[in-house]
């Protein structure tokens, strides 16, 4: 049983998260020959001011930006 889990930063359209669930669960299904009813997906949303690439929070201005 696939058990996939992806991490995103929040902020994302829900319509357009619940149909990457759906990708996700299909690309499992046709590369792994898994059983559609076996396959797992979970989406874990974490808030920008949670999430850094080094020291730079998602939140953070972008780089340059006046404040």
């Amino acid at each position: 049983m696939p058990i996939i889990q992806v991490t995103l930063v929040q902020g994302r359209d829900e319509q357009k998260v619940q149909a990457f669930i759906r990708a996700v669960a299909r690309a499992a299904h046709e590369q792994l020959d898994a059983p559609m009813q076996a396959i797992r997906v979970m989406v874990n949303e974490v808030p920008p001011q949670r999430f850094a690439v080094g020291d730079v929070l998602k939140s953070d201005p972008p780089a340059g930006a006046s404040a």
